[in-house]
């Protein structure tokens, strides 16, 4: 049996989990496995009942679990908050720095079915798109001390810092995750300005000289791969970067899907303890519709079985489930354009085709 700390959040979090849950019970049948969910409140909606944005007793429910799988927090109702008591910096941050989740890990597919969707031509993906992108997650310019306002509010600072133990442990995860694709590695940096990518560079070199030379290694400045995702994506494996770029970059990426109501993450400590959630956010103009796009949150609990629970089968009946609903034409609101063949349907009817073909 795992145990999982189901944590829905905010806006459309509950819809799409329901639906993720639904497909964990077919797995549960499927596979003869069990899974124990232990719903806690997060975010915004932890705020109005605990005052908090990640009580105590969440924390405690995510301790004891061997998983988490993450909705989403935040919205307008709490914007006007202090900072640091806002939904996402008061609740995600804590949960990623409190289990050292050090990489992120964004597949970014657009599916052949869903070639439309893309805000790119044709010919630049002819055969789909399938990247994957390792964000490091706990240090940069979002963890890094000194940070602060100063007193006349005429400067502020943020402080960007790697260490090389940092560096080596992503790009170690980095080279693996090529091993089992298509062998090549872009490490995304901004070598010829900051000292953090100097240092940044030279480990991954030597890192690749050292354990992966059967990897193709290229290094890339962030501008110009941030310029090349939208001139020919193809090109891309494996990228590898750090933290702030690889929030900026994964997001560009996204939506080159057509929507990021389709696209899971993945975060993950060195034990192998993760927390999963789609990176779409909580789409408050469609909470509470039944009209959101559950994809991202089926996909992120098919990459919680993967990698924390090692049930790669189950994983990818899930993924070709997702893939064969598509070629039956099913679509939700966002990736629905009203062409010959395509059906437009809503939550609850997506996530039940998907469940019929696991």
């Amino acid at each position: 049996m795992y145990k999982v700390a189901v944590l829905p959040g905010d806006g459309i979090g509950t819809e799409v989990m329901d639906q993720a849950i639904k497909v964990l019970k077919r797995i549960e049948e499927k596979y003869n496995t069990k899974f124990h969910c232990e719903f806690s409140d997060v975010g915004g909606i932890a705020i109005d009942n605990y005052g908090t944005p990640l009580p105590d007793h969440t924390l405690k429910i995510c301790e004891n679990s061997d998983a988490i799988l993450f909705g989403s927090v935040g919205g307008p109702k709490w914007e006007n908050l202090p900072p640091a008591q806002q939904p996402e910096r008061g609740a995600l941050l804590p949960l990623r720095k409190h289990f050292n989740l050090f990489v992120n890990i964004r597949p970014v597919k657009v599916y052949p079915a869903l070639k439309e969707s893309c805000s790119l031509k044709d010919k630049f993906i002819e055969d789909g798109l399938d990247i994957v992108i390792l964000r490091e997650l706990t240090g940069g310019i979002y963890f890094g001390q000194p940070k602060y306002v100063s007193e006349d509010r005429k400067y502020a600072v943020d402080t960007m810092k790697y260490s090389v133990e940092e560096i080596t442990r992503i790009a170690k995860v980095a080279f693996e995750t090529a091993r089992l694709r298509r062998r090549t590695v872009t490490s995304v940096d901004k070598a010829n300005v900051l000292m953090t990518s100097v240092l940044w560079r030279e480990v991954v070199t030597e890192l690749w000289k050292n354990e992966y030379s059967d990897i193709n290694l290229n290094h890339m400045y962030v501008d110009n791969a941030s310029m090349q995702l939208v001139r020919n994506p193809s090109q891309f494996d494996v990228i590898l970067t750090e933290n702030m770029f690889g929030d900026i970059l994964s997001d560009e990426a996204a939506m080159l899907t057509g929507s990021l109501g389709m696209l899971p993450s993945a975060s993950l400590n060195e034990k192998g303890f993760g927390l999963y959630e789609p990176i779409g956010g909580t789409a408050p103009d469609i909470a509470g519709k039944g009209i959101a796009n559950p994809t991202a949150q089926i996909l992120s609990a098919a990459l919680m079985l993967r990698y924390s629970f090692k049930m790669e089968e189950a994983a990818k009946n899930i993924e070709n489930a997702l893939e064969e609903t598509l070629k039956n034409g099913f679509r939700t609101g966002d990736i629905y354009y009203g062409d010959e063949g395509t059906i437009k349907v809503n939550t609850e009817e997506f996530g039940s085709e998907i469940i019929k073909r696991i």
